[in-house]
């Protein structure tokens, strides 16, 4: 009987996993990726309700903290006897279930229109973003995926942790107005 190496053998069950997550990489249908969520990979208009008119919206997501509960359910009491005894035992069924200890929350903050993003504030917005050593990248304008993750590096620390701009972070940044207090 053919004994492979011990080498070889492994080699073998190598060539078949890789063959096995290629096919599994493969796409079975033309199914399309549903669209973001509005607010959660850019501004949009359709903030939360109540939002004020023409304003624009970014949002971050709280996951739904879920907790596994475990517990033992009696089916059948226990048969005691006259004298006390115990004739026989209860029955007992293990149920385990998910409980929502936390549900998802919606985490709202207001940005700045998409109108505002030109070409020109972006690279106000990389260069401002550069001098606090956060972006590393060229200064191009673009709202591109360096300076995305450069915002929400920033934005981490004072919230919120998105890489959508938020127009409080636009504002200490020195990117945008400041409204002066009504006297």
């Amino acid at each position: 009987m053919y004994q492979p190496h011990p080498r070889r053998k492994f080699s073998i069950h190598i060539a078949i996993m890789l063959a096995c997550a290629g096919l599994a990489a493969c796409e079975t249908g033309s199914t399309v990726a549903p669209p973001p969520e509005p607010g959660v990979l850019e501004a949009t208009r359709n903030g939360p309700a109540g939002a004020a008119e023409g304003s624009c919206w970014g949002r971050t997501v709280s996951p739904a903290v879920i907790e596994t509960v475990t517990e033992q359910v009696q089916l059948q009491p226990a048969k005691v006897n006259p004298d006390g005894s115990i004739a026989k035992p209860p029955v007992y069924k293990t149920e385990t279930r998910q409980e929502i200890v936390k549900a998802r929350v919606d985490n709202w903050f207001e940005t700045p229109c998409p109108d505002v993003l030109t070409p020109e504030f972006n690279k106000s917005l990389q260069r401002a973003l550069q001098a606090r050593s956060y972006y590393h990248g060229p200064i191009t304008g673009e709202m591109d995926a360096a300076t995305r993750r450069a915002v929400q590096r920033y934005q981490s620390q004072r919230g919120p942790d998105s890489g959508v701009l938020a127009l409080k972070t636009a504002r200490d940044l020195g990117l945008i107005a400041v409204p002066r207090p009504e006297s």
